[in-house]
């Protein structure tokens, strides 16, 4: 060989983990992560959700107890997701629209205890409906779109009286960030941001969700039908332009990790705030991998995550985030 072979040896900078660290082209930390949390009725509730080992439903002292650790752990926020009663739950989903559901209480006992902890709300109509749909429905069970704006528009407006920091629409309905902007400057609430679920698909990863937050159950048929194909790349852009459009501060797509590639392309068009949501099915087939013996919890957790940071995004929702940031403290 030559003394000149090989005239550049990339593994140079990775002989070492200080030099590993320093090249690093992607920084992940605690302040990068948003925990996803079930709210349940009750006082001193801790509800294991089967479908999702090692994640519960808590009662509202126990949402702020994760808010406290939240805010030690370094993670900047966390998103609500409520389990109405049955007995609460309508076809029009009234519930949404009431001052002190389950939602406004934890809101405002989070924001009471622990302000320095951002409270990201969803905004959709599966949590309060008796049919499980994100929406209200006509009589041949479609999901009517500019109904069920309006009443996305109350239950925003409601969320952000309650002290909501992010208000997060994840129904998929045509122009409900436009009216929900709009809606909050008259009231004076400007400092609320909106971070739209732009591309959102009707995917078979989001079973476990539906079981913690009590509507699996009930859902009739599909959400195909405001939900994106899977198929469909640039549609997803045009969802994200309208969105931005409209008044989105961050746009989101969900699920995570099977759609990097439309997470690197919004953040390459658009070059705005871009968050992915790890959902309820990722986390699961982690789990499943590490209780069947054929992975490692830490490494497969961190990747992931790294993967979402890689392609473009600002942050991630994921059940794993208190895990991945005790990971990242050490």
């Amino acid at each position: 060989m030559s003394a000149s072979y090989p005239a550049l040896r990339l593994r140079r900078t990775r002989a070492s983990v200080w030099s590993r660290r320093l090249h690093a082209e992607s920084v992940l930390t605690p302040a990068d992560l948003i925990w996803p949390l079930f709210i349940a009725e009750g006082h001193g509730v801790e509800e294991p959700i089967k479908s999702l080992p090692g994640v519960s439903r808590w009662s509202v002292d126990n949402i702020v107890a994760r808010a406290k650790e939240a805010r030690d752990l370094g993670i900047a926020c966390i998103a609500l997701f409520p389990n109405t009663p049955a007995h609460l739950r309508t076809a029009r989903g009234e519930e949404a629209l009431n001052p002190d559901n389950l939602m406004c209480r934890a809101i405002r006992a989070l924001k009471d205890a622990v302000p320095e902890v951002g409270v990201l709300t969803d905004v959709a109509l599966d949590p309060y409906t008796a049919h499980g749909h994100d929406g209200l429905l006509d009589d041949g069970g479609y999901v009517l779109n500019d109904d069920t704006a309006e009443m996305l528009v109350g239950q925003a407006l409601n969320q952000a009286a309650a002290g909501a920091d992010i208000i997060a629409p994840s129904d998929m309905m045509d122009g409900r960030v436009g009216l929900i902007r709009a809606a909050l400057e008259a009231e004076g609430r400007v400092n609320v941001q909106i971070m739209s679920y732009a591309a959102k698909y009707a995917s078979g990863f989001y079973g476990p969700f539906r079981d913690a937050v009590g509507s699996s159950g009930l859902l009739k048929g599909d959400k195909k039908t405001y939900q994106m194909d899977s198929a469909n790349a640039e549609e997803a852009l045009r969802e994200v332009a309208l969105d931005l459009a409209e008044g989105a501060d961050s746009v989101m797509v969900k699920p995570g990790l099977p759609y990097l590639d439309i997470i690197l392309r919004v953040k390459s068009e658009f070059q705005v705030p871009v968050f992915a949501y790890q959902v309820s099915g990722e986390y699961a087939m982690i789990e499943a991998a590490v209780a069947a013996g054929a992975a490692e919890r830490d490494p497969m957790v961190l990747e992931t995550l790294m993967a979402f940071k890689r392609a473009g995004c600002s942050g991630v929702l994921t059940y794993h985030a208190a895990h991945a940031a005790r990971l990242l403290g050490k």
